[in-house]
């Protein structure tokens, strides 16, 4: 057995002569290179087809937008998304999960206040049966009676579990805080509301709101993208609309300003999520923001992390990203630590914002994240499942392929300076709000002493 001491990840990544240097990154086949198609056909679906065919699978992603704004639209919404593939008109439940398995595949669906999401996938040589069986529920998913009751009746209790969760509360906390009575702040029904939907309700929204009309299929893998795109133009003839789907409207722009604390009586671990207005994938100075984001809280070696994680201990794991709505963006940074360090955790965090405008990363910090970017993106994009994944993500930024093979590039031309400019203007503390979930008996004398925090209503339990 080993008696070796433990070496800490600093001893790690260092030797005499001072840091272990980052090794340079491969030559990477752009993705530039990757046949595909990019068209919308007449019903107004919009079709992204890219050939990668290092397996013979395809991957289905489709995102059709499903905003609403009444108040029942939420428990409608997700009811919908687990019953859509519980039968149709042609096939029933055990039909349609035989006929998937038999080409090796797989359907699923989810719903956010944004969008609709369908994802999939299959044996090429079963890609017909798949858009068949794609095709069939949307155009006559059936919503029987009884398996909206017996989903229904899941979701409930799954909500009921979910709402307990102390991520779920900031999450929905966080939401509400920022932006009111918006409906991007209902990701998660109330389970009374979805115990009142009726198999009547599902198929009418279903027949006003899954719309090909403003709608994104992408489909990855082991096919002649032009090819594929007729097929399915002839599988989904039938989905046809003169309406366009339900778009979300714009979220309101974060200017900054107080925290606030949510109590939530008992708690012995507090849920810290900060947000700021960021920029979206279609700005220019983008790449240089990402960059900075990174530098901040965006990886492992991060200057975040190596603070409040490595340096001090308070959480296990802190981190900062974006997340993209419409034509907006927001930049969040999100830890969670024991009641008795979190204000220290906070106050170090804001520290951190300050830092990072004021003293932004070194060259050679830059050339750290600007590897990892790089890195990161080949990884994500290296699968078909990934690949398809990305592509559907920046499809609703009106994005596809010529994003995805320039974005190496855009990040190799970010100067430190752009940097610098990237971090002062997005990463100040004034820019940034937030809330704070804890036990407020505890929290609040030490929260108050930092300033900028007030007291809300107490966390649903």
């Amino acid at each position: 057995m080993s008696t070796a001491a433990h070496r800490t990840a600093e001893e790690i990544g260092r030797t005499a002569g001072g840091a272990r240097p980052v090794p340079p990154l491969g030559v990477q086949k752009a993705a530039a290179d990757l046949s595909h198609v990019d068209t919308t056909l007449p019903n107004g679906l919009r079709v992204l087809s890219v050939r990668k065919a290092n397996v013979p699978l395809v991957e289905v992603r489709l995102r059709i937008p499903f905003a609403g704004a009444d108040a029942m639209h939420a428990a409608n919404a997700e009811v919908l998304a687990e019953t859509m593939l519980t039968g149709t008109a042609r096939r029933d439940r055990v039909e349609i999960d035989t006929e998937l398995a038999l080409i090796g595949g797989e359907l699923s669906v989810s719903v956010d206040p944004e969008r609709l999401a369908i994802n999939g996938n299959a044996l090429a040589s079963g890609l017909p049966t798949l858009f068949d069986v794609l095709a069939d529920a949307l155009t006559s998913a059936s919503y029987v009676d009884d398996e909206v009751a017996r989903e229904s009746a899941r979701l409930v209790e799954r909500l009921a579990v979910s709402r307990t969760q102390p991520r779920v509360i900031a999450r929905e906390a966080l939401l509400k805080h920022c932006y009111g009575d918006h409906p991007v702040t209902r990701e998660i029904p109330q389970a009374e509301d979805v115990a009142k939907v009726t198999p009547e309700q599902v198929r009418a929204l279903h027949s006003r709101a899954v719309l090909p009309r403003g709608s994104v299929l992408v489909l990855v893998g082991d096919f002649d993208p032009q090819g594929v795109v007729g097929e399915v133009e002839k599988a989904l003839q039938g989905w046809q609309s003169d309406a366009s789907a339900a778009v979300l409207p714009e979220l309101p722009v974060l200017s900054g300003g107080d925290v606030l604390l949510v109590p939530r009586s008992g708690a012995v671990q507090s849920q810290i999520r900060l947000i700021g207005q960021a920029l979206p994938r279609t700005d220019e100075r983008y790449a240089a923001l990402q960059l900075a984001n990174l530098a901040f809280g965006g990886y492992f070696s991060s200057r975040l992390v190596e603070n409040i994680r490595e340096d001090k201990g308070y959480t296990y794991s802190a981190h900062s990203g974006f997340e993209f709505s419409g034509s907006g963006a927001t930049v969040g940074v999100d830890a969670d630590t024991a009641n008795e360090v979190t204000a220290a955790a906070v106050l170090e965090t804001l520290y951190e914002l300050g830092r990072i405008a004021l003293v932004p990363p070194t060259e050679d910090e830059v050339e750290s994240v600007r590897q990892y970017a790089v890195g990161s993106l080949v990884t994500s994009t290296a699968s078909q499942a990934g690949l398809a994944s990305q592509l559907a993500a920046l499809a609703a930024s009106g994005l596809g392929v010529e994003w995805l093979a320039g974005h190496p590039g855009r990040l190799a031309a970010v100067t430190v300076d752009d940097v610098a400019k990237a971090a002062l203007e997005f990463f100040a503390p004034t820019r940034f709000t937030g809330v704070v979930v804890g036990d407020a008996d505890s929290l609040a004398p030490r929260l108050a002493a930092l300033g900028g925090f007030t007291v809300g209503e107490p966390a649903a339990s």
